[in-house]
């Protein structure tokens, strides 16, 4: 009788055990489409098998097109330890919450992506984790944007700089974005991702502003048919964990987490220059009409505008380091 109550108890506590582990479900949410067309979305996807083929302690939901909500929703969710677990996307989307971290979306700052990396995974990147954790998000790594940002519009071809003067042009809700569009002379439209589709499709903007990759996985083509290779900001992303829930798992768990981000950031990034160049192809395949602008003149009005902006959130220092950057 006592064997069997111990062979019954030692049953109960593995299933309880098991049952513990399996209640670490992290929540991913991000307003791009959850695919393997875009940076963000291949970056989760990766993720999750990752996580999900080394263990059964943690499951991953991976809830793409804004299925949390907006990228503010989920990120003050992250802060709140409540309703999502992780977000992945630009760095911009951030600004609001961490004004700082708009150094890194400075209009036309980066050199390449060999820049970009350096900056990112050196004292720069370092630093701006601390003020990551300060606001309460665990970074888990920065990563690329599969190509740099581009304005793209309906029915308004862009030849030359001037004709970007007074379009209504989507961008993220971020005071760095805004002003580096008005700054070309678009009218800068800050608006959620997930509405972009109806609002040109209806009038409301003339265009937006994003990656062809971004632009292809969302299906804009059906409602844009003009791209102008503007190259104005190349976004950087970082992969971030709600720290309040970070705290929470394991030591095992967390290096587990770290590993799955280092993984599926890295295999992103060295996709990046392909994928902008194939997205590009694909939107030509679909009728898109894609055009050389020459961006001298925003480029030099771009100079002041870095320090401006970067004096404005005290980030002075940060910038004359990018700029040094090799």
């Amino acid at each position: 009788m006592l064997r069997t109550l111990m062979i019954a108890s030692v049953a109960a506590l593995a299933l309880t055990t098991v049952a513990s582990a399996q209640e670490v479900s992290i929540k991913f949410g991000f307003s791009s489409t959850a695919d393997l067309e875009n940076d963000n979305g291949a970056a989760a996807l990766l993720f999750k098998n990752y996580v999900e083929s080394h263990t059964d302690d943690i499951s991953v939901e991976v809830h793409g097109s804004s299925a949390l909500g907006s990228d503010a929703d989920v990120i003050q969710a992250l802060q709140l330890g409540s309703g999502a677990t992780m977000h992945i996307g630009g760095t911009a989307t951030y600004n609001t919450f961490i004004p700082k971290v708009g150094v890194l979306d400075l209009p036309f700052l980066w050199k390449d992506y060999a820049h970009v990396a350096s900056v990112l995974d050196g004292d720069v990147g370092n630093a701006l984790q601390a003020d990551f954790e300060g606001s309460g998000f665990k970074v888990l790594g920065y990563g690329f944007s599969w190509g740099y940002r581009n304005v793209i519009t309906r029915g308004k071809a862009i030849n030359e700089p001037d004709h970007v003067t007074g379009l209504k042009i989507r961008t993220i809700q971020s005071p760095i974005y805004v002003a580096a569009l008005n700054a070309m002379g678009a009218n800068a439209t800050p608006m959620s991702f997930n509405e972009v589709y109806t609002a040109l499709q209806t009038g409301v903007l003339d265009g937006f502003e994003h990656a062809a990759s971004m632009a292809y996985s969302a299906k804009l083509y059906e409602v844009s048919d003009h791209l102008a290779l503007t190259r104005h900001l190349f976004g950087p992303t970082v992969m971030t964990y709600s720290l309040n829930l970070w705290n929470q798992l394991s030591p095992e768990q967390q290096a587990l987490v770290q590993e799955a981000a280092d993984f599926s950031l890295t295999v992103a990034r060295a996709m990046a220059a392909g994928k902008e160049q194939e997205a590009l192809q694909k939107l030509a395949a679909e009728g898109m009409t894609i055009t050389d602008v020459d961006t001298t003149k925003f480029v030099e009005a771009a100079q002041p505008l870095q320090e401006q902006l970067a004096s404005d959130i005290g980030a002075t220092d940060l910038l004359t380091q990018i700029r040094s950057e090799k």
